[in-house]
């Protein structure tokens, strides 16, 4: 018999409604999917960090056990499928399991495989590749996307980097990525040669490095799906970056606004244009599922660039599929899961995008990432609990009540904070404290922090409460994120 094809969204939402098999989304915490589980029937997460304190109905943590140190998302990952009571729970639960993540590898597969699993990703070895900023540059330049004008070298020190951007006409300020590595750790802006001296090690030895000419510009986000229709776009949305109340570190990311004004229509409309063709581009790669991309637009000319791609969900998944247009229609993490199951579906994507683009699918909603800024280190004692938090007249922050989703934020007097350090863990200089999510806006118009935003993080901030770290004991700062 010929397999029902799916012919529009009220279909495809049945087919996820009365889905059988179990899906899983293993990561340290849930915060990249958060709500997903109620769009798919079957759908668990399966964490490392329990950040609601068991009161999640299909949040699964298992109980700690002996593990080597983690290096990165990936270790966790691997760590959570070898254990034996995530073992134990897929295999009861049974079905034919399908797997989720936000990073993975060959590893990962292997264990997903062993489980009699399917990873709902295309292979970590090609996303690996497509996750090269270079790789990024030139798949850019195949669909028609430009990088800000940048050159690409090994870079041998700093006489010869003063070579490089002389021959390439980018002057003497500029930026310099290493091909892989988060914007806060692996993104260097060099105007000097003092500048080069404090990173030397991370650039020198390091192979093809992006050099770019440094511009005056605003961070912008977009996420899209490539699917065997089409490339599906969500809305641009503005990026928190660098702010010192947040992160300690200059140029790393620390959060989102969604709203249908973020940008000039035009703005919008060619980033949408360009996200589109590069989506289409990932397809004639071989790629295809979830994907986002950092536009830089430059504040003088209005003028749009690429930035880097993410082959996969990022921090800013949550913001995407919980926006009016995902409530209206489908989260945009729904497409990726239809393309993986091999169910035939026929949409008109163009149509798609068309009403997903329009101001009044798009409510106003911003997330701000709050990491530990001091640089100490230190045992927490007592941490926020995830819920509802309420601000009064005066600024002050209070629990309001528990919950785990952000639709319970009735008013912006209201916000929604995920926990992620408990009481236990190690406070270090950029430990992930948790996710604040609020109505509205974080930033003004000329893109700062508002008043309010500074008593939110203040707010939560002064909720933490830590003892000294044992002068016997050492902890090495992690250089990985796990959002």
């Amino acid at each position: 018999m010929a397999r029902k094809t799916l012919r529009n969204i009220s279909e495809i939402r049945r087919f996820f409604h009365t889905n059988t098999d179990p899906v899983y989304f293993v990561s340290a915490t849930n915060f990249n999917l958060l709500g997903l589980d109620e769009w798919v029937r079957n759908f668990k997460y399966i964490c490392y960090m329990d950040c609601f304190d068991g009161r999640h109905p299909n949040v699964i943590v298992p109980s700690d056990m002996p593990h080597d140190e983690f290096q990165s998302i990936e270790d966790i990952n691997n760590y959570l499928l070898q254990h034996k009571e995530v073992v134990d729970y897929v295999t009861a639960r049974g079905g034919k399991p399908k797997f989720v993540f936000l990073m993975f590898d060959e590893t990962t597969e292997r264990l997903v495989k062993e489980l009699g699993g399917e990873l709902w990703f295309p292979k970590a070895k090609l996303r690996q590749s497509m996750d090269n900023k270079i790789e990024t540059v030139r798949i850019g330049n195949k669909a028609g996307v430009p990088s800000v004008p940048n050159t690409l070298s090994e870079v041998h020190d700093y006489a010869h980097l003063r070579e490089v951007c002389e021959a390439a006409g980018l002057g003497h300020d500029v930026v310099l990525q290493s091909a892989y590595g988060d914007s806060g750790h692996t993104t260097f802006f060099i105007a000097s040669e003092a500048d080069f001296r404090k990173h030397e090690h991370e650039i020198v030895g390091q192979g093809e490095i992006k050099i770019m000419k440094r511009i005056d510009c605003r961070g912008s986000a977009i996420e899209a799906c490539a699917t065997r229709q089409g490339t599906i776009v969500g809305p641009l949305m503005t990026e928190l970056v660098g702010f010192k109340d947040l992160t300690p570190y200059r140029g790393g990311w620390c959060g989102n606004e969604i709203f249908a004004t973020a940008f000039p229509p035009k703005t919008r409309e060619k980033a949408r244009e360009l996200t589109f063709k590069f989506g289409e581009q990932l397809r004639r790669e071989g790629y295809r599922g979830y994907f986002e991309l950092d536009f830089l637009i430059d504040k003088k000319t209005g003028e749009i660039w690429l930035g880097e791609l993410n082959p996969r969900i990022t921090g800013a998944s949550s913001m995407t599929n919980h926006a009016a247009f995902a409530h209206a229609d489908a989260p945009l993490f729904l497409f990726h899961l239809l393309e993986f199951s091999k169910k035939p579906f026929e949409i008109d994507v163009e149509e798609l995008n068309a009403r997903w683009s329009d101001p009044d699918m798009i409510d106003s909603w911003s997330q701000m990432v709050i990491k530990h800024t001091d640089d100490s280190v230190d045992i927490i004692t007592e941490a926020p609990q995830s819920g509802i938090y309420r601000m009064d007249a005066e600024g002050r922050v209070e629990f309001a009540r528990f919950d785990y989703h952000r639709r319970a934020v009735e008013s912006e007097e209201e916000a929604f904070f995920l926990r992620i350090l408990k009481p236990g863990d190690y406070r270090y200089e950029g430990a992930d404290l948790g996710i604040l999510v609020t109505r509205g806006r974080s930033m003004t118009k000329g893109f700062e922090l508002t008043e309010k935003s500074r008593q939110w993080i203040a707010g939560i901030k002064a909720a933490y409460h830590a003892r000294p770290l044992p002068a016997a004991q050492v902890l090495e700062d992690p250089a990985f994120k796990i959002l």
